[in-house]
């Protein structure tokens, strides 16, 4: 059977636009002018465009869709904003369940004084508490949780992570960074039926975004977070699985080298798979800058201290190029312009055929910007970040100084060096809805009906010679993040797989400040309707 997309403009992502898309047992068949395309066409149904827009299915090239079905059915506080909502919210969660554990997340830094929340605030609780940042850097407890915990003011900072603490040395109950699994790993654990449903909430989720594939950022045991590799080899094999997978397998930073054989053998795993694969390796260099653990190459202004590279940056070269050698794929988070310059020094003399990619890239000293072209490396941006709101305002310019404040997210200036895009939302840390990415990525403004819309300088362009074009930007979401997940899907040209995503309007005929308007009505993949609004 064939279907015929018409009524509207078709954006490629191969530079191109059309009018008129046919399929045919969920392949492009012919692209082009209506006339051409309809000509082509035997007996077919017909999809109308509505003078919307039909682009390609989305590739979220860095996400965290289980953690975010595991969350949606928890304590869920990433939809509202503020202590008195998280406090409202927790109560009526408390009231409503017999949970061991008040457990979930998705708070603000920037709803507390100095980004910090403190475990008194939850001591109204009869139960130990562990409410997980919006950003998953930090967790917020309660005095019964840091007492099941055993930790004290003697308590000491493990390596990776630091103990929060008041004056006297005692626990604030703010935990960062691997800190995090003092507690996190003392919390229930999610059952299979759990995590296979958390995957599922995702999925649906995802598709009535318009994401048809990604790329999962941890594959793997972190920050009190169980394993999903299982999950997702279940649901592939069972068919459930409907989008197209990578998981980057998580790199345990409390081991070396020795890890990589289980790495080998994890990959292995997924073999012969049609919607899930594991040849991406995920190594989390440094942390983030609002709670001074992104790694920088000055100290931070105010409170000194450069941040920590969780991984010293000579053994970082001998573990990505064995990791290189063994044809994986290696997906870094890197924040702070120390640790971008530490990923990009490990990708000397490796193979861009495996495809390398840092994600996040706040910071980056303007001489390394040209590196990610000359080393093959991809950017991977997540563009809702790249806006004045509380958390950049209050908690990361007083903290940077304006020279390094000036480096964020420079877009522009590696698109001007030559560097290859791709683009994720890292949900649920943020939105996963691309359009209000791509929105960001054009202005660099807040787009309406996000949390932080109301913040006074919202509307005020966050370094707006750092912006891009829409064509830009949606490339970058659609051919970019398949091409790094070497998926068949992406662009819309004969012989490609049907993931089609049809929004209610065309956002390049919009003013640049509406472009968050745009709605998906339907998502397709193999030509199968898998949303409908």
């Amino acid at each position: 059977m064939h279907t015929l997309f018409r009524g509207g403009r078709v954006f490629t992502a191969t530079g191109t636009f059309a009018e008129a898309v046919l399929v045919r047992d969920g392949v492009i068949v012919a692209v082009g002018a209506e006339s051409d395309v309809v000509r082509q066409a035997p007996a077919h149904e017909t999809v109308d465009l509505e003078g919307g827009l039909l682009m390609p299915g989305v590739t979220d090239a860095h996400i965290h869709p289980v953690q975010a079905g595991l969350e949606h059915a928890k304590c869920d506080l990433s939809e509202i904003y503020g202590l008195d909502a998280y406090l409202a919210a927790i109560r009526t969660y408390a009231d409503g369940c017999d949970r061991e554990w008040i457990d979930g997340g998705g708070w603000d830094m920037s709803a507390f004084p100095g980004g910090l929340p403190h475990r008194s605030q939850l001591d109204f609780l009869d139960r130990p508490a562990y409410l997980i940042q919006r950003d998953h850097h930090a967790a917020w407890v309660n005095t019964r949780a840091l007492e099941l915990a055993g930790i004290t003011r003697d308590t000491p900072d493990p390596a990776d992570g630091r103990i929060e603490r008041d004056p006297d040395g005692s626990p604030t109950g703010v935990l960062h960074e691997g800190a995090m699994d003092l507690v996190g790993l003392l919390t229930p654990r999610p059952t299979t039926d759990d995590l296979d449903a958390a995957l599922m909430t995702a999925q649906r989720h995802l598709f009535s975004r318009g994401i048809t594939g990604w790329q999962d950022a941890i594959v793997g045991s972190y920050a009190g977070s169980d394993d999903q590799l299982p999950t997702y080899l279940s649901a592939a094999k069972a068919g459930r699985l409907k989008a197209r997978v990578v998981g980057a397998l998580w790199w345990d930073r409390t081991q070396g080298a020795e890890q990589i054989a289980s790495l080998l053998e994890r990959r292995a795993m997924a073999d012969g798979l049609d919607r899930f694969s594991a040849g991406s390796v995920k190594i989390m260099q440094d942390g983030i800058t609002e709670n001074f653990t992104a790694a920088v190459l000055e100290p931070y202004c105010l409170c000194g201290g450069t941040g920590l590279s969780y991984i010293d940056p000579g053994k970082l070269r001998e573990y990505v190029a064995e990791l290189d050698r063994h044809g994986f794929q290696v997906h870094f988070h890197a924040i702070g312009e120390r640790a971008v310059r530490e990923a990009l020094d490990s990708f000397e003399g490796t193979s861009p055929d495996n495809r390398h990619h840092i994600a996040h890239l706040q910071i980056i000293e303007p001489s390394d910007v040209p590196r990610f072209a000359a080393l093959g490396v991809t950017a991977n941006l997540q563009p809702l970040w790249a806006t004045h709101h509380a958390q950049m305002d209050e908690l990361t310019l007083p903290y940077l100084g304006e020279e390094r404040s000036a480096w964020q997210y420079p877009f522009a200036d590696l698109e001007r060096s030559g560097a290859r895009f791709c683009a994720g939302s890292d949900w649920p840390v943020s939105s996963a809805d691309p359009i209000q990415g791509m929105h960001v990525a054009v202005n660099r403004t807040e787009p309406g009906g996000s949390v932080h819309a109301s913040y006074p300088t919202a509307g005020t362009p966050f370094l707006p010679g750092q912006r891009l074009s829409l064509a830009t930007a949606m490339t970058a979401y659609t051919a970019g993040s398949a091409w790094i997940n070497r998926s068949p899907a992406g662009v819309i040209e004969q012989g490609r797989p049907a993931d089609l995503v049809v929004l209610d309007r065309d956002p390049f005929e919009l003013p640049e400040s509406e472009i968050w308007t745009s709605k998906v009505r339907l998502t397709f993949v193999d030509g199968e309707a898998v949303y409908q609004r």
